[in-house]
């Protein structure tokens, strides 16, 4: 049934659903890559589209900015929506030298500095990891597509705009891959229920070195990601 904040029916939704922040991104991924779309819900201005991606039934939704909005989406379409998997599909900053604007970033854990997952899980740290073969599934299908992928840690952060430089130190020292902030609460919503989960991401800015792409980069520019998310939910 229709929950406060998601007015789709029952089947609406596919098993699998591609989750973005920006509504913006989600109506371009529908409209460029999917077939026989169909708008199922405009709460809040929270897009979420299904049709056919090869013959195979795929919803997108967005799920808005920071932990509090996305665990609230992803916890809703499953347990109101029975979905079986969840694929984030988002932008994330950068820390190390090495990655640069535009690379694709896959989160194989998550720590955050939020207290969403103490708060759940009675104050002690809770490990925010993926799922493995959901892991192994997008590494193959990058590999065959010739698109270079990042795998590792993520830190999620309650705060996009920070001047504390020892913290970003500390990120840089212990190889933090990509700073966002939805994939730590994700990880922790989708294991209490028991539902595979991956972020894939695309760097969207540079935190030490200054550099960011355009809001108008941030919708479009990300088909990398997206091919490989697609793909991978057909596996």
């Amino acid at each position: 049934m229709p929950t406060p904040h998601i007015h789709s029916k029952k089947n609406d939704f596919s098993d699998t659903v591609l989750m973005s922040g920006d509504p913006v991104r989600v109506k371009y991924i529908a409209e460029n890559y999917l077939d026989e779309i169909l708008k199922i819900n405009d709460v809040r201005l929270m897009l979420a589209y299904t049709g056919k991606y090869k013959n195979k039934k795929i919803s997108i939704m967005s799920h808005g900015i920071g932990i509090p909005s996305a665990a609230l989406y992803v916890k809703e379409l499953i347990t109101e929506y029975n979905i079986k998997k969840i694929i984030r599909i988002g932008t994330c900053g950068a820390i190390r030298n090495d990655i640069k604007l535009r690379d694709v970033v896959i989160s194989m854990g998550a720590s955050t500095d939020s207290k969403f997952n103490r708060a759940r899980f009675k104050n002690h740290d809770f490990a925010a990891i993926s799922d493995f073969k959901m892991i192994l599934n997008a590494a193959s299908v990058a590999n065959k597509m010739k698109i270079k992928v990042n795998i590792g840690n993520f830190f999620t952060t309650d705060s996009f705009y920070t001047e504390d430089q020892e913290t970003l130190n500390i990120l840089k020292k212990y190889n933090i891959l990509g700073v966002d902030m939805e994939t730590a609460g994700i990880y922790s919503v989708a294991a209490e229920f028991k539902v595979p989960a991956l972020s894939i991401c695309t760097v969207s800015d540079h935190i030490i070195k200054k550099e960011t792409l355009t809001s108008k980069e941030r919708e479009s520019s990300f088909n990398d990601m997206i091919k490989i998310a697609l793909e991978s939910s057909l596996l």
